[in-house]
């Protein structure tokens, strides 16, 4: 029956095996393959992980910066979850997002600071404003932008402050109200790309839907 749901979603909707809300699709609609990216807050090496369809199946390159649990066991477990998928090749570092050198980390990775895909999702939501500040402040450049803010709840309009701080930059929404896994009570976060491309702001419910 599990099954059947998923294959029903997933002819109606557009919907990702890996990511909760289908993060890596927007970016392959947008960007096709040998793209870049940041992810932030990765997570899972595969499962719920926005970025391993576009590294491991698209050609994308790029690095993932995961600090992991506070419990040394806990984030132990989960370097070596990572392991045990020899096809993520990109790098990952095992540092705090929010005083990550970004530039160092594009230098590494010989990449250029417009990447085209920043996945940014560590919590609390506080930190995750201040970890997109600190990587906008380093002088990278996304065209696109995954930013959570976990709205269904949280007290703070996150999405706002976020909207604020990107704004003069020159960012504008390209999806909001995003929800997860086809939950539409459950708004989470807020797709910005860059005045640059070709976008009018869309509502996720009328993206996410195939007819």
């Amino acid at each position: 029956m599990f099954e059947l749901k998923k294959y029903l979603k997933s002819f109606f909707y557009k919907a990702s095996p890996y990511t909760q809300a289908g993060q890596d699709l927007f970016a392959y609609e947008q960007f096709g393959y040998n793209g870049t990216y940041i992810d932030i807050g990765a997570g899972e090496p595969q499962h719920g992980n926005n970025c391993y369809m576009l590294e491991v199946q698209k050609n994308w390159r790029g690095f993932s910066v995961e600090y992991g649990d506070s419990d040394q066991k806990k984030r132990d477990a989960l370097k070596d979850r990572w392991k045990k998928y020899p096809e993520r090749k990109n790098k990952i570092y095992w540092d705090d997002a929010m005083s990550f050198d970004y530039k160092k980390g594009l230098l590494e990775n010989e990449l250029n600071n417009d990447i085209d895909f920043l996945s940014c999702d560590i919590d609390p939501q506080e930190s995750t404003l201040i970890a997109l500040k600190k990587v906008l402040n380093d002088g990278v450049r996304p065209k696109y932008i995954a930013f959570e803010t976990d709205y269904y709840k949280e007290k703070i309009d996150y999405s706002n402050l976020a909207h604020n701080f990107l704004k003069p930059y020159g960012y504008k929404i390209g999806v909001k109200d995003v929800y997860s896994n086809l939950k539409k009570k459950k708004i989470f976060e807020t797709w910005f790309v860059s005045e640059a491309l070709d976008l009018k702001t869309i509502n996720y419910k009328d993206w996410v839907k195939k007819y």
